[in-house]
């Protein structure tokens, strides 16, 4: 490993990366550049090209062309253990006949570093598991198992950690538990951690920054916040969340709103938050923006309304209650209403608009795909 690259992490850059296997393109002239020491994550359906980007960067995969720079050293022609970068796969591979710390050392031992064993108890202290130092991996949980895991990656010191769906066995709560221990592990040893997953509250937990990845591209990248807020493609705006959209056409278009007609309902959207200014765009607003309006209520100045619409299905959640309002001429939009107050304050039948503040709308490209991005029901986008 070189060491000057490693330590306490390094840029990873990746350049007009390309992979393809025979006609089909995978990684599609990706450039990116994760910063040293941050949390990244690749976010993405199955298929869309993370994984094969890992393995790209981890050296388990030649690029069809581009380059992989490691700490500005150029990695992309050398092989697997040359580089400065560790792996942890959502298949443990611990070794069953090795206790826990003798798993961890294993790496150390055949590089002949110093101390192994001390090093992989002072590993298995930053995951919290020194005290299970002499058992056998079958003698551990699923969570335990996979600490171990990223401790045994982590001792190695390397300049990037990568991270392939690490936690998709886990059950799903202790995988929000391990999500907030890898985020504090990763503050703790300052390396540049690269997750790839298609969950994406595991991205937006952890994650200092998120790529958004369709059909071997980066759709957006940001910060979560930003990316959740201010989607720019259809498709994230959908794979990223929930997302009403609605399809219309500008109006008229000034500096601080432009104005569309969605089926003869005029609503207005910041400038700053739409993609497009002129002929067909859709219009967007997340469910948790929405209220729902009686309709002999007044709203407030600064509001977009849609409707009347009929309230088809009430869904409660413990924290929230989801609506879902069919609108004429808009479909069905959803609204995610916090239980404040305790129990459903609207029931299926009842006659509602729909309100939401002109700020938190967003306009996106009229030629983007309404359902791009979105799950259907075998779990695919």
């Amino acid at each position: 490993m070189d060491q000057t690259a490693a330590g306490s992490g390094a840029d990873l850059t990746l350049a007009h990366l390309v992979k393809d296997f025979g006609s089909f393109t995978a990684v599609d002239d990706l450039s990116l550049v994760i910063p040293s020491g941050s949390f990244f994550a690749l976010l993405g359906p199955s298929g869309c090209g993370k994984t094969t980007t890992l393995r790209m960067v981890a050296g388990l995969e030649r690029p069809t062309s581009g380059q992989i720079l490691i700490g500005g050293r150029d990695v992309t022609g050398t092989r697997a253990h040359q580089r400065p970068v560790n792996t942890v796969f959502q298949s443990y591979a611990l070794f069953p006949h090795l206790t826990v710390l003798e798993n961890v050392a294993f790496g150390l031992k055949r590089t002949k570093a110093a101390d192994p064993l001390s090093k992989a108890g002072d590993a298995l202290d930053l995951v919290e598991l020194r005290h299970l130092a002499e058992r056998r991996p079958t003698q551990l949980s699923g969570g335990q198992q996979q600490r171990v895991a990223l401790a045994r990656a982590i001792v190695n010191n390397p300049a990037v950690l990568l991270l392939d769906e690490p936690l998709g066995a886990l059950d799903l709560k202790l995988r929000r538990q391990m999500q907030v221990e890898l985020k504090r592990i990763q503050t703790e040893v300052g390396l540049t951690f690269v997750h790839v997953t298609h969950d994406q509250e595991e991205a937006m937990t952890m994650a200092d920054t998120v790529a958004v990845m369709n059909e071997g591209r980066i759709e957006q990248m940001g910060s979560p916040a930003e990316l959740y807020e201010l989607p720019r493609t259809a498709f994230v705006a959908n794979f990223l969340g929930q997302s009403n959209l609605l399809r219309g056409t500008v109006l008229d278009a000034g500096k601080l709103t432009i104005g569309v007609d969605i089926g003869g309902t005029r609503v207005r959207v910041p400038s700053p938050r739409a993609v497009s200014h002129s002929g067909t765009v859709l219009v967007g607003v997340r469910p948790e923006k929405l209220h729902l309006v009686p309709d002999d209520e007044d709203v407030p100045a600064g509001t977009n309304v849609v409707g009347p619409g009929t309230i088809v299905d009430v869904s409660f959640t413990g924290v929230s209650t989801q609506y879902l309002v069919e609108v004429p001429g808009h479909g069905t939009m959803s609204v995610f209403v916090q239980n404040i107050l305790g129990g459903v304050g609207a029931r299926v039948g009842d006659q509602v608009r729909l309100a939401w503040a002109i700020k938190h709308t967003f306009g996106l490209d009229g030629a983007d795909d309404l359902a791009a991005g979105a799950v259907d029901l075998d779990g695919e986008a």
